[in-house]
């Protein structure tokens, strides 16, 4: 890690700041590349004024499709502005809770799984110790980083993460910086 810090200057893991775009963004950008998932996100952006609960709530969704959302994304955004705007989503209560019990809270809603909540605690809540063992990002940084580039098992991505404790949500976003340079935000 202490090699791999200093390449990247005064760049730093930064949060976006409104927990519904946060998540809806990380609906949007699943299973699709960086790339494709920011232009999604760009015409899907523009429908509302605001990107809100509410203005999501409104849209058409002959408009979403038009913006590259599938059916089941678009079912998936739905439900989640639906938990926001009814209130079945308690954001201020997440700042005491643990991050296990904001992971079971968050793939209760249709759409969001454990990836993507711990895409949510890392982007949007700043939670310092995070390890998405199922971000094959991270497992390949590790392959490339600790391994010479040998396939490397959950098992030992947790143990060379040790090392990374309690800041394994900064460790991460490093390992993905050594993949491409270019920050990931969700």
């Amino acid at each position: 890690m202490k090699r791999i810090i200093p390449q990247f200057g005064d760049a730093c893991l930064q949060s976006r700041g409104d927990p519904f775009t946060t998540l809806a963004r990380s609906i949007v950008g699943q299973q699709i590349s960086v790339k494709a998932a920011q232009s999604v996100w760009d015409k899907f952006a523009k429908l509302p004024r605001r990107m809100t609960p509410d203005n999501v709530l409104r849209l058409k969704v002959d408009d979403m499709q038009a913006a590259g959302l599938s059916a089941r994304k678009i079912e998936y955004l739905v439900d989640l502005a639906l938990h926001f705007d009814s209130g079945a989503i308690d954001v201020e209560a997440w700042k005491a809770m643990s991050d296990e019990d904001i992971i079971a809270e968050l793939v209760g809603i249709r759409g969001i799984g454990r990836w993507t909540a711990e895409m949510f605690l890392i982007f949007h809540l700043m939670r310092p110790n995070v390890l998405p063992l199922d971000d094959i990002g991270l497992i390949n940084g590790i392959s490339r980083n600790y391994f010479s580039g040998d396939p490397v098992s959950r098992s030992d991505a947790r143990e060379v993460a040790q090392a990374w404790e309690p800041f394994c949500s900064v460790a991460t976003w490093y390992i993905w910086r050594s993949l491409d340079p270019l920050p990931v935000d969700y």
